[in-house]
């Protein structure tokens, strides 16, 4: 669902009601958790938190002009979507949430390559998402990008 909105906070304020409730929890959840490092701010249409330019000057591969994405939070339109590009490539760290999710949640795990995806709303497991916002710092995220970098140039 493509928005407007200049600010996280815009965001879920022009999100219907039953939307949110479970939007700000994550939000919250993740800026408990995540490093201090990663920005936020609204980025690929989404709430999202990445490696400043000023930390990374590199910037993203695809367009350098952007910034480095390590989690984007989403409102789609038959579902909640975290985004976590860590996630993706990462073996370790997949290996993880998959065997904790079902510790913390009733609902079958909906997850692609970087994408989880929730339409129960009452069945988010916060606290899981907050550790998982947390599992790599933003230096960790770096060198895990680069190292996946390298390896598709060869």
């Amino acid at each position: 669902m493509p928005t407007t909105a200049k600010t996280p906070q815009e965001y879920i304020d022009s999100l219907p009601g039953d939307r949110k409730k479970p939007m700000e929890e994550l939000r919250k959840v993740i800026k408990k958790n995540i490093d201090k490092t990663y920005s936020e701010g609204i980025g690929y249409g989404m709430i999202s938190y990445c490696v400043p330019l000023k930390v990374y000057p590199a910037g993203y591969h695809c367009d350098p002009k952007l910034p480095l994405g390590y989690m984007m939070l989403a409102s789609q339109k038959n579902f909640i979507a975290i985004h976590h590009m860590g996630i993706y490539g990462n073996k370790k760290l997949t290996d993880w949430f998959v065997k904790e999710y079902p510790k913390h949640s009733k609902s079958k795990l909906d997850m692609g390559k970087a994408c989880i995806r929730f339409k129960k709303m009452d069945d988010i497991p916060y606290k899981l998402i907050g550790e998982l916002a947390g599992k790599l710092s933003a230096k960790e995220w770096i060198a895990h990008y680069e190292n996946a970098l390298k390896m598709l140039k060869k």
